[in-house]
């Protein structure tokens, strides 16, 4: 498997328009499985967890946020193996533990006569999960620049973005669905499909080329990367603080808490619709002007949520949020690439999309902690500060970059 990932296969960068467009899909596909697995579960386990269960709100956001320890953890090494092996085998590793994710989900519905072990099941399947979105997710992006061309860094990005909150947008309210009529077992189920077939899709797909040369040490590119993700880290709290509490937060309003799942869903068409017409605006203005346009637009919209006296009013808000949010990978990761040479880019941009993960971990006992104290809306006012203390560091970095 390694070796055929090895060979040359021609590169599709000259591909103009549509063509270049339909090849970059052909890759970012597999990001959207990726996502599409992490939604399915994102609305339901916190609920079920914390009120079937009956175990501390704590812990219900425990088993969405410890997702992305392993994530974060395994960013690196997927990084390594799309660098050296090949972002194929980085992606079927990543379908693979998919899959396994689902199988383990499965189980935990199987011994619902131990909520001890039920729960430690669902914690695997989080932690497997994690593995396989950071190989699924840094193998399709870095398949996709690779085949399409460095020209088209900022569109794979972008268009894999897409894929992410896509994949979000539609996993959440139809695991909600599905587990209202089906159960919890039914995510399981579609879990393994979807990512099986997958699996073997990639399979059939043509390898690209590895690029040779050098490779910079892992804390060369890490220094080099480091404050482009804070950057990211800081401004994705608001979606964090959205994604992990927004059922909870409906509850605590006394609101119909399946409105979390639409709320989740305004995020995601918001965050689409942003990325689909704004995207040139990176080549066009630069990333780092996008992306203080974006801050302030995100700030805006989680101010909206946290004084939101309506579940319509929160779905304003989750909108605006990730309308704001849209363009910040995109613009950050631009600029972030630019700093290493061609051959280490699947590990600067594992290292880069790492550093999301570190804002989905933290989010879990830091925010509950806020919550604990102040309630619900006070999340999001501990995501309004981090999204600010996000536009300062981008500010600082554009004017460096002027120096």
């Amino acid at each position: 498997m390694q070796s055929s990932s090895s060979a040359s296969v021609p590169a599709s960068s000259s591909d103009p328009g549509s063509g270049a467009v339909r090849s970059i899909l052909g890759y970012v596909y597999f990001t959207f499985v990726c996502y599409l697995s992490i939604g399915l579960p994102l609305a339901v386990l916190p609920a079920f967890v914390h009120l079937r269960m009956g175990m501390h709100a704590a812990l219900a956001g425990l088993v969405i946020s410890i997702q992305y320890v392993a994530t974060f953890l395994s960013r690196p090494w997927a990084g390594r193996i799309s660098d050296h092996a090949g972002a194929r085998v980085s992606v079927l590793w990543g379908m693979a533990a998919c899959t396994l994710s689902g199988l383990l989900l499965l189980a935990a519905v199987a011994l619902h006569f131990s909520p001890s072990l039920t729960f430690a099941a669902l914690i695997a399947s989080r932690l497997v999960l994690g593995v396989g979105e950071s190989l699924g997710s840094t193998g399709a992006t870095l398949w996709g620049i690779t085949s399409a061309g460095p020209q088209h860094t900022a569109k794979v990005i972008s268009y894999n973005g897409v894929a992410t909150y896509g994949g979000l947008a539609l996993g959440a309210p139809l695991g909600v669905i599905l587990d209202t009529h089906k159960g919890l077992a039914s995510l399981g189920w579609l879990t393994v499909v979807i990512c099986a077939v997958s699996f073997v899709f990639a399979l059939r797909k043509a390898p690209v080329s590895i690029t040779p040369g050098e490779h910079l040490p892992f804390r060369d590119v890490l220094g080099r990367v480091a404050p482009h993700g804070m950057a990211l880290a800081l401004g994705g709290i608001g979606y964090s603080v959205l994604a992990t509490f927004v059922t909870l937060y409906y509850l605590s309003r006394h609101w119909d808490p399946n409105g979390a799942a639409l709320c989740l869903t305004a995020f995601g068409v918001a965050f689409i619709t942003a990325r689909l017409l704004f995207i040139q605006a990176i080549n066009r203005f630069g990333g780092f002007a996008v992306c203080i346009v974006c801050m302030s637009v995100e700030s805006v919209g989680v101010v909206l949520m946290w004084s939101a006296g309506s579940p319509w009013m929160a779905s304003c808000g989750a909108a605006l949020t990730g309308f704001g949010f849209s363009l910040v990978f995109p613009a950050l990761g631009v600029e972030a690439v630019k700093r290493v040479p061609m051959q280490n880019r699947g590990t600067a941009l594992g290292v880069f999309t790492g550093f999301s993960d570190v804002s989905f971990f933290l989010v879990g006992p830091i925010a509950g902690a806020v919550i604990g104290a102040w309630g619900y809306r006070s999340a999001f006012l501990f995501a309004l500060a981090s999204v600010l203390s996000a536009l300062c560091i981008v500010l600082v970095l554009r004017q460096m970059q002027k120096d």
